[in-house]
């Protein structure tokens, strides 16, 4: 993915470095993120980092209440701030040629162990989010450490602007008024109706990546759009029960299967257009 030396957006809201207290695993400490950072912006691209996340496998101290960004957090920084301009003006592009209003733009925050939301509060474990309270995505770069070591997917910089434009997608959704009909819906129906309703809305969500995948393309080649599906793959509802409960519950998906995320994606990347997202019909039916 081509992002250097583009607009960064302003929307972005940097606390890493500013919480820390209590102990950190490492998989989600200061020292296993950065090898992940050095992979994805300094280091030789094609080498895992499983065997050196092994040699973080104790429990460490937390970073201080605040510390300086090291260069490579300093770069992602600057990665995500590009990402999220592209999805500003992609989205403000697509709702004035929708009819849908003006686009609203919202903030990334970017933050270490834990996080004071309009949703609550909330910790690394919770991975990438978006509240609808307060409009805001935050993000702990240390999922993408889990998402390589415990899912097994390969992550590269598009695997985050991937989950970025994921989440995005939410916050399209809240903008249109889909998140509010679904929520109405799910506090009407039964835990199986409303686990449906939550995997359609997932899906849409997956959907929006790809169309934003498909006005980025200028800045992408092919590499790019198999690390997006890498990790679809990775977090699909089937996947992770398999791996981790040695079984599959359709009955009890929230996000979709692995086949379906991937499909979904690229449905939006390929056609670009809003009106093929209609998942609901599908996952309804």
């Amino acid at each position: 993915m081509q992002w250097k030396g583009r607009r960064k957006s302003t929307n972005l809201d940097d606390r890493r470095g500013m919480s820390g207290k209590g102990k950190l695993a490492a998989g989600g400490g200061i020292i296993a993120i950065i090898v992940l950072l050095l992979q994805l912006f300094g280091g030789e691209t094609g080498q895992s980092i499983a065997p050196l996340l092994d040699q973080f496998s104790t429990v460490q101290e937390a970073a201080p209440e605040q510390r300086s960004l090291t260069p490579e957090e300093q770069e992602v920084a600057d990665f995500m701030a590009t990402v999220l301009a592209d999805t500003e003006d992609i989205w403000s592009q697509l709702f004035s040629e929708n009819g849908l209003g003006t686009y609203q733009e919202p903030t990334l925050v970017l933050f270490t162990d834990q996080v004071d939301t309009g949703c609550g509060r909330a910790t690394a474990a919770a991975g990438p989010f978006y509240c609808p309270s307060d409009r805001q995505l935050y993000m702990d770069m240390a999922f993408f450490v889990e998402l390589q070591r415990d899912f097994g997917a390969e992550v590269g910089a598009f695997t985050i602007a991937y989950v970025t434009a994921h989440e995005i997608g939410h916050h399209v959704q809240t903008l249109m008024g889909t998140s509010a009909q679904v929520r109405k819906l799910q506090s009407q129906a039964n835990t199986t109706q409303a686990n449906k309703l939550s995997v359609a809305q997932e899906l849409q969500a997956d959907f929006y990546a790809g169309v934003f995948a498909h006005y980025e393309q200028k800045y992408l080649d092919q590499r790019d759009i198999e690390l997006a599906l890498a990790a679809a793959q990775a977090v699909g509802d089937d996947n992770i029960q398999r791996r981790f409960q040695g079984e599959v519950r359709p009955d009890t998906f929230t996000h979709g299967t692995s086949a379906q995320r991937k499909q979904w994606f690229l449905k939006g990347y390929q056609t670009g257009d809003l009106q093929e997202g209609d998942t609901y019909k599908q996952v309804l039916q």
